[in-house]
């Protein structure tokens, strides 16, 4: 994981034991006050958000106790690894994406973080600048070629 994952999972620990957690609780107390609590919907809503926030907090807990925060500073990358951001050019269209190659628990590729256990990912470790990877993804094979190679921070 890298420092920036784990200190955004953290803040999210933060979040739900400081803010979500008392608030839930003010809301089963507001709902036991409208009596029976047998047929009560605003209760028996509030009671399943509270188990949604009580597992969320227990896995980041979890996750955040067997993480390992990797460096990613250093030298500039002569191949990819982990923490490196790659300009990758599909070579079927011509489109150049880029990715950061991070954690399971961070990866969000709408925001350009990558897996480092995709199939992309697995495939771009170790390659260099102008090296091709043939990827098998869901809408079939791709091909790219490693445009760039950099640390962002």
């Amino acid at each position: 994981m890298t420092r920036q994952g784990h200190d955004q999972l953290s803040e999210e620990l933060r979040r739900l034991k400081a803010v979500e957690r008392p608030a839930i609780s003010a809301a089963i107390g507001r709902a036991r006050e409208h009596g029976d609590i047998s047929e009560n919907a605003e209760y028996d809503a509030a009671k399943e958000k509270q188990a949604m926030i009580e597992a969320r907090i227990r896995q980041i807990e979890d996750r955040l106790a067997r993480a390992e925060v990797v460096d990613t500073g250093g030298a500039p990358p002569d191949v990819v690894r982990f923490g490196t951001t790659v300009v990758l050019e599909d070579l079927d269209t011509g489109d150049e994406v880029t990715y950061r190659l991070v954690g399971e628990d961070e990866a969000d590729v709408s925001r350009g973080l990558l897996s480092v256990s995709s199939p992309v990912g697995r495939a771009l470790i170790g390659k260099r600048v102008e090296d091709q990877v043939q990827v098998a993804v869901p809408k079939g094979k791709r091909e790219y070629e490693v445009r760039q190679i950099r640390l962002d921070t």
